[in-house]
């Protein structure tokens, strides 16, 4: 690639975008390693967006930024796994909420540690004090609101 051209592959979203790809992926790895390989990438981040105590599921494809349609099939699926389940919301009987089974508490324990894996495979290779300074930096960069 030509320098002029350099800017499509250098820019932080792809430097960010390539970053994240690799860690997910290492952590779906260790999820199938650990025997918890039917799930993707688009159920983690249904489970990442989920409460413990449960959330419902139009502000769960809102967390997502997915449609209601995409998160029904997505919960559907995760249902079907055994991860959750949809009961009644106590504040209104009309809605339900989609929460952990215990299976699923299991998975997210599981999901837990790979994380910790990936993050310390990370820290091997950045060293600690620039896995530190990043995640300060995203968590402050990430919680800002854009001017635009």
């Amino acid at each position: 690639m030509d320098t002029a051209q350099q800017w499509r592959r250098d820019n932080v979203g792809r430097l960010l975008h390539n970053a994240i790809d690799r860690f997910e992926t290492r952590i779906l790895e260790q999820m199938a390693a650990a025997g918890h390989g039917r799930f993707s990438l688009s159920h983690v981040n249904i489970t990442r967006n989920l409460d413990l105590d449960g959330t419902r599921a139009t502000e769960l494809a809102r967390r997502a930024g997915i449609t209601k349609q995409s998160m029904g099939e997505l919960i559907h699926q995760l249902e079907v796994g055994g991860i959750i389940e949809r009961t009644p919301d106590p504040t209104d009987r009309r809605a339900k909420l989609v929460a952990f089974t215990a299976q699923g508490r299991q998975w997210m324990h599981a999901f837990r540690q790979a994380l910790e894996q990936a993050e310390r495979e990370m820290e091997s290779e950045l060293g600690a004090e620039a896995l530190q300074s990043l995640k300060s930096s995203l968590a402050r960069y990430g919680a800002g609101r854009s001017n635009t």
